[in-house]
């Protein structure tokens, strides 16, 4: 039975070197074992009962099991790969190539986003608004955004929205932040994990953890983002 880090360091090396378990028992049978027990199945089953053998004793059930999480490891870090909306396209535009970089880090959660956006819709109304990066990339495909076949603006199910030709304000906390809108400091947001403070006035420091970066962009008339890294251990 597999109890330490050291046997399950030994069950790992031996799962990446054989395909199957009976390529591992085999590895262990001897030329000498088959001369006297002159049955291989024989000799495979002295083995995997540890009476026989070169190496270390595996059970066949370990051997498998670790085989299956290996081989769900490697599909879920494929399948991450290939969930990437950003990936193998041509970005030009500052904007797009921010998301980009921040696009996988914000998938796992090791970096939450707040996008500030302001630009006119198609009515040439002017919007503003804070996006909740990470919320929105489980929302909807991002890759009509990264192909140019559509704008990512400010929605009223979005952190906040502004349509100023209208004067419609929305204000909406996500799974990932908590708006506060009445205080003296302005419109903060409050990152639900660490509880720490994300403050979007340009004129203060946003954070703890967290950072502005002001994006210069030719597709939209404003852009800002924050970054923000939880500390919180999970």
């Amino acid at each position: 039975m597999i109890e330490n880090e050291e046997g399950v360091s030994t069950v790992d090396n031996i799962v990446s070197q054989f395909n199957t378990y009976e390529d591992f028992l085999d590895s262990q049978i001897t030329t000498l074992d088959l001369y006297y027990l002159e049955d291989e199945d024989l000799a495979r089953q002295l083995v995997e009962l540890g009476y026989r053998g070169t190496g270390e004793v595996v059970r066949r059930e370990d051997f498998e099991a670790r085989k299956a999480a290996i081989e769900i490891a490697r599909l879920a870090e494929r399948s991450q790969k290939k969930a990437l909306a950003s990936a193998g396209k041509e970005l030009r535009d500052n904007f797009l190539k921010a998301l980009a970089q921040r696009e996988d880090d914000n998938r796992t959660g090791k970096v939450t986003s707040i996008i500030f956006i302001r630009d006119r819709n198609a009515h040439g109304q002017e919007l503003s608004g804070y996006i909740d990066y990470a919320h929105r990339l489980k929302m909807e495909d991002f890759e009509v955004y990264f192909t140019g076949k559509r704008k990512l603006l400010p929605r009223p199910t979005d952190l906040s929205f502004y349509n100023w030709d209208s004067h419609v304000a929305i204000l909406n906390s996500s799974p990932n932040y908590q708006v506060i809108a009445e205080n003296c400091d302005g419109l903060l947001f409050k990152y639900k994990r660490d509880r720490k403070i994300i403050n979007v006035d340009p004129k203060v420091h946003p954070g703890d953890n967290s950072t502005r970066t002001p994006i210069q962009t030719d597709l939209y008339l404003q852009v800002v983002i924050y970054d923000h890294v939880s500390r919180r251990k999970t």
